[in-house]
């Protein structure tokens, strides 16, 4: 796709980059056309940016720090990646924004830290922003503006977070104030960094607070705020105390499957909350570098962190005006979180933490490397999360299986979230996440009741991950059916295929309903149906199909059809299967779930893919002699 006529680039090097044309001098004009775009929406003073959008949850002020907060951090990276060697005006812009908003008689002050507010969060960003442009801006502010600033700072002193990412933001707020010698508790930066020890899953994973809460934020905050932090210890008396080792080895092994999470033309896997940071998901890539803790080449983290930054740039995101809206490409609210503000988007400045590496270090000058999804057809399964991604050559595309991140709290079951529940995500698709399309979510086996109600995937018990397969169960809960009904799941994986097999316990008379991927343009898409298929195919030729192989009904399928509910374009569409009446006790359904930019013929797949089901459990049988055996209880496969 061509980069948009508003955002004039220098010239491609398709020598050193020959897979995206990309340079740093690219990342460093993104970077400055972002910060011009949020100049002219600042106050007076320069201590807020009051962007034009929704507000969040915590009021104007405090999304006007929000903006000042953000993008100080990329303006950080900007000036201490270019040695101080950029337009003056930038330091003095963050400079006048530091003195008028810490100053309280003013009519710009930033809101004081109080327990578990959303200040805390800001607070982190300009105090790792202020350590990195530690030389050109701290050092050069006049005495009464560094006391004030640790006045507001030091408001993080003996105060509660919330019990998850946010521990680190006090961790590295204090761990600033006692590089520059001002007053902290050591026992909050050490109670924050023994608390995520308590989530560490292994292999690189944490979970972000207690329960299974797997997404970007294992990335962009649990694994860059310790290493930030171990920065600044570094300037500390005493050190970092031998944790940044320990960070670096966890980073490391996550950064050995992290290239897997997205495709061929950059996108990352569209799974979690708050991916209106976008390139945000590039932090941890660059931190490995900058930690010198990296397994991947240095051409491999560039080619990731321009294919994601191009590919973001080529679909709008920053758009005419130089700001990023709260979406994924383009606004679309319901991919964002009720605490998302105007200026929320802008922590998509973590990805830019590259630029603290010197123009001549190898990720920026060595060739760039092949992707994984460029290489070979893969599947990689990461047992932490209970995921499994599998990816094709041909088309540059990578699913996600899941059966292990729920996002749910730790005690009881609270409302199921489209970017978590879904069974399956993937680079190339988004899920149904507009209210009015929760009756038609995609990649969901659900329950349907007379009147049209869905049951919905909540608590998600993994029940082993590996081998090509996963599986899990969840219990399934109907108004007027008293109790709840276990669905039992195994995926399996077998090239650009995923085979889904359920064991579901429910009361006579309801409908069960199967859906694939939910595919989405800006065109409507061409929909078909037949015999035990449907499929539904976007303008620029990506195909979702479901294909029933035991347990539903011949004439049960179709597709639903949806309009901006999806942030991949307004109009969407899943395929779908259903047994409109259930009778009663347990029973065996299988589908095959196709996400391809192929030709897909699902009636061909049909008759190359069979599967049986009696008392000595599933078989699944392809037309190139594979055969899998899912375990009846979830277990394992043999092929």
């Amino acid at each position: 796709m061509p980069v948009p006529p508003h955002l004039p680039l220098p010239p491609t090097d398709r020598v050193r980059s020959p897979r995206t044309g990309w340079t740093r001098a690219h990342w460093e004009a993104v970077a400055d056309r972002l910060l011009d775009g949020c100049l002219p929406y600042a106050t007076p003073g320069l201590a807020q940016y009051r962007l034009p959008g929704r507000a969040s949850w915590s009021g104007v002020v405090s999304d006007g720090l929000e903006g000042f907060a953000r993008t100080f951090l990329l303006a950080a990276f900007r000036i201490a990646g270019a040695r101080g060697e950029v337009a003056p005006e930038l330091i003095e812009r963050y400079a006048a924004g530091l003195a008028a908003g810490t100053d309280p008689s003013g009519n710009e002050a930033w809101p004081a830290l109080t327990d578990c507010s959303q200040q805390m969060v800001e607070a982190a960003s300009i105090a790792v922003a202020l350590h990195e442009t530690r030389t050109w801006v701290w050092e050069k502010l006049e005495d009464r503006v560094r006391e004030r600033i640790v006045d507001w700072l030091s408001g993080f002193v003996g105060r509660r977070t919330w019990d998850n990412n946010w521990r680190l933001f006090q961790a590295v707020s204090e761990q600033f104030l006692a590089s520059v010698g001002a007053p902290h508790r050591k026992e909050d930066i050490e109670g924050g960094l023994d608390r995520i020890e308590d989530w560490y899953a292994g292999d690189g994973w944490y979970t972000d607070g207690d329960g299974r809460n797997f997404d970007y934020y294992i990335g962009w905050a649990m694994h860059l705020y310790p290493l930030l932090w171990s920065r600044m210890a570094a300037a500390t008396d005493g050190g970092d105390g031998g944790r940044g080792e320990v960070y670096r080895q966890r980073l490391s092994a996550y950064l050995t499957t992290y290239p897997h999470f997205f495709g061929a033309d950059g996108a990352p896997v569209h799974q979690g909350r708050s991916l209106t940071y976008r390139f945000a998901v590039l932090a941890p890539l660059w931190m490995g570098a900058l930690a010198d803790c990296t397994p991947l080449p240095p051409g491999l983290t560039r080619r990731i962190a321009s294919g994601t930054l191009r590919h973001f740039v080529e679909r709008g995101a920053p758009d005419e005006r130089g700001l990023l809206p709260l979406g994924w490409y383009g606004t679309h609210l319901p991919t964002t979180q009720p605490y998302s503000g105007p200026a929320s988007p802008y922590w998509a400045s973590k990805g830019f933490l590259g630029l603290l590496l010197p123009a001549d270090h190898p990720v920026w000058t060595d060739r760039e490397a092949l992707m994984p999804v460029e290489e070979a057809d893969r599947c990689v399964a990461l047992p932490a999360p209970g995921w499994l991604l599998h990816s094709t050559r041909h088309d540059g595309i990578v699913r996600l299986v899941n059966h292990g991140s729920d996002h749910q709290p730790p005690e009881g079951d609270g409302e199921d979230d489209p970017h978590y529940a879904a069974f399956a995500y993937s680079t190339a698709t988004a899920p149904q996440s507009a209210p009015h399309a929760r009756r038609r979510a995609d990649n969901h086996l659900a329950l349907v009741a007379p009147d049209g109600t869905v049951s919905r995937r909540r608590r998600i018990h993994p029940l082993g991950c590996g081998d090509g397969r996963a599986a899990s169960w969840y219990e399934a809960e109907l108004p007027g059916h008293p109790g709840a009904f276990r669905i039992e799941t195994v995926s399996l994986v077998h090239g650009p295929w995923e085979v889904r097999a359920h064991r579901v316990q429910a009361p006579a008379g309801v409908a069960v309903r199967e859906t694939g991927y939910a595919v989405a343009h800006h065109r409507r898409q061409q929909a078909a149906s037949g015999e035990g298929w449907a499929l539904a195919r976007t303008a620029d030729g990506l195909t979702s199909a479901v294909i029933a192989l035991h347990g539903w009904d011949e004439d049960g399928a179709s597709v639903l059809h949806e309009t901006h509910a999806n942030a991949c374009g307004p109009h969407s569409a899943v395929p779908s299967l259903t047994l409109a009446a259930h009778p009663g006790g347990t029973t065996t359904h299988i589908c095959l779930t196709v996400l391809s930019r192929d030709t897909v013929d699902p009636r061909a797949l049909r008759e190359a893919v069979t599967a049986s089901a009696g008392e000595d459990g599933v078989e699944i049988r392809f037309a190139d002699g594979t055969v899998l055996r899912p375990d009846p209880a979830g277990g394992r496969h043999t092929p």
